[in-house]
């Protein structure tokens, strides 16, 4: 089995995040300073081969109340770019407040959030990825 990679995208920082080789669990990988929206995907475009990647997962920003706004289209626009450049099925995830769930765990750690947004942002993509993958594991039995 393939690798999956997930990506928590924001317009400052893209937070990385890959799967053991089973797809089992996640563990967060880099984060990437965004420089544009093509670069960015570049960039994710270079981790996915490194890492042999078979799938990316990009989270979709929703509002509370399931709707598309402004960064959910850039992330769905971002996703689109991704695609396009690393020729994988790149899947949209719903990540409705993985950034507070992340920051307010490393919080609960003991680690320092403040100066540290690149972690909050490679936390989230562990988070994303690993409810996807968990889904994903009860969806195929």
């Amino acid at each position: 089995m393939k690798r999956v990679l997930a990506v928590d995208y924001g317009r400052r920082r893209v937070g990385l995040a890959v799967s053991d080789p089973l797809g089992i669990t996640a563990q967060g990988l880099e984060t990437v300073a965004v420089r544009s929206l093509k670069a960015a995907a570049a960039e994710v475009a270079r981790v996915a081969e490194e890492v042999e990647a078979g799938e990316v997962v990009v989270g979709l920003p929703l509002n509370m109340d399931g709707s598309a706004g402004e960064m959910a289209a850039e992330a769905g626009a971002f996703a689109a770019e991704v695609e396009r450049r690393t020729g994988l099925p790149v899947r949209r995830w719903d990540e409705r407040l993985t950034s507070v769930a992340a920051g307010r765990a490393m919080r609960e750690m003991g680690v320092r959030t403040k100066g540290r947004k690149g972690e909050v942002d490679r936390a989230s993509a562990v988070l994303i990825l690993q409810g996807y993958l968990d889904s994903k594991r009860v969806r195929e039995g």
